[in-house]
């Protein structure tokens, strides 16, 4: 189908003229819906989305359970109801935002938050029908949050958390929090653990940081009071290991700690590389260069005083077992996580080559451990100076279970 559109011409009969092209700012099928109707529309559907929210709110509120297409999820955290939904209206997916941000700034609360947002527009539906303008609706809930906070402020009692009664609000606050969850039966054993937790972090000033300092391992298996906390040190699950791992010392008292992002393995040359010889002796040399590199490579590790030995990249059979001999642990492929919070924790420096390691970049720790919990190995690193950074290992009957209590 062709159309023409006559250009516009100055003088001449204008009428006939001065048809222009139509201007399409927004693409073709785009709903354009606005006024009150689509204000009542928006209000519908988040009621709709608390409703579904509603019933699981407090301790006698009920879990639910979500099938996405590929697993199971039996919950009764707003957040990750929410997150699960896959809300397609785009005035609803602000309920879903506000519960994110919630569970992201806070960590409690996301079920409240929905549900106190959904009872607001109930209450403002019957203004924006008998056609109260949206500015003035908007103001006079401004005046209400201001009010509503200062209320809340006005209710509220200090406490120094220093105090013995400061620890116990803390410790019933945290309690509260539980109440809701699966493991709400186990508030003696998780509570204080999340309290020393956070405390800790409370005294350096580096509550912000909590996500980074604060690592949960989860392993399935055994009962869910064998969760522990490593309180100022870092857990994590053994790596990947060659040959020669068994034989490595595997307990130390005050260990100098090496956190390297260096491969520690054989490398051979590049297949593409020419490399023109006269005599079968001179590929000797070639291979022993190769061998030269690796083995100065450990042996600035050995000789800087090193007793643990950490890499972000592979350590290979070869640098295992040369560390087997002379005393030390090793472990590569450590999780880049893992490796800052150690960093952190020990006060070592994470090196990119080994090549002018001295003791200043070296961490140390009370003491470290392999140790076995239920069918995993762990790396244990305890005491360390910086009293930062805390793992809680948590253990139970299911993968359900523990993705809960995380």
């Amino acid at each position: 189908e062709r159309r023409y559109t006559a250009p516009y011409r100055t003088g001449g009969n204008h009428n006939a003229k001065m048809m222009r092209p139509g201007i399409l700012l927004l693409r073709e099928g785009t709903d354009t819906s606005q006024g009150k109707a689509q204000l009542v529309s928006n209000i519908d559907a988040c009621q709709a989305v608390a409703d579904a929210v509603r019933t699981t709110l407090g301790p006698r509120g009920m879990d639910k359970l979500i099938f996405d297409g590929r697993k199971v999820t039996i919950s009764n955290d707003g957040a990750t109801i929410m997150k699960l939904l896959e809300i397609a209206h785009p005035a609803a997916k602000t309920l879903v935002d506000i519960s994110m941000s919630q569970d992201a700034e806070v960590g409690d609360g996301t079920t409240s938050v929905v549900l106190l947002a959904g009872e607001m527009l109930k209450q403002l539906k019957p203004f924006v029908e008998e056609g109260v303008h949206p500015q003035i609706i908007m103001r006079n809930i401004r005046s209400a949050g201001k009010l509503a906070v200062q209320k809340v402020q006005e209710l509220s009692i200090p406490f120094d958390t220093s105090t013995p009664e400061g620890s116990e609000m803390l410790l019933k606050c945290c309690s509260t929090a539980l109440n809701s969850k699966l493991i709400a039966s186990h508030q003696d054993l998780f509570s204080p653990m999340i309290v020393d937790a956070v405390k800790s972090l409370h005294e350096a000033g580096s509550l912000d940081d909590l996500d980074s300092l604060i690592a949960i391992k989860r392993i399935p298996g055994g009962d869910v009071r064998q969760s522990f906390l490593v309180k100022g040190g870092v857990a994590f699950k053994k790596t990947f290991s060659y040959a020669g791992f068994e034989q490595m010392t595997k307990k130390f008292d005050n260990p100098k700690v090496l956190l390297l992002n260096v491969e520690l393995e054989l490398k051979s040359e590049k297949e593409n590389a020419e490399v023109r010889i006269e005599d079968p002796d001179q590929y000797q040399s070639i291979v022993d260069a190769e061998w030269q590199v690796i083995y100065d490579k450990l042996d600035a590790c050995v000789k800087c005083g090193a007793n643990i030995v950490l890499s972000k990249l592979p350590i290979g059979d070869l640098a295992t077992q040369y560390f087997a001999d002379r005393g030390l642990f090793c472990a590569g492929r450590v999780e880049d996580g893992d490796l800052k919070r150690v960093a952190k924790a020990t006060g070592g420096t994470i090196q990119t080559s080994t090549n002018d390691l001295f003791e200043g970049v070296l961490g140390t720790c009370g003491g470290f451990e392999e140790k076995r919990v239920g069918d995993e190995r762990f790396n244990v690193f305890a005491d360390c100076p910086a009293k930062l950074t805390s793992t809680i290992v948590l253990r139970g009957g299911s993968e359900q279970f523990i993705a809960e209590s995380e």
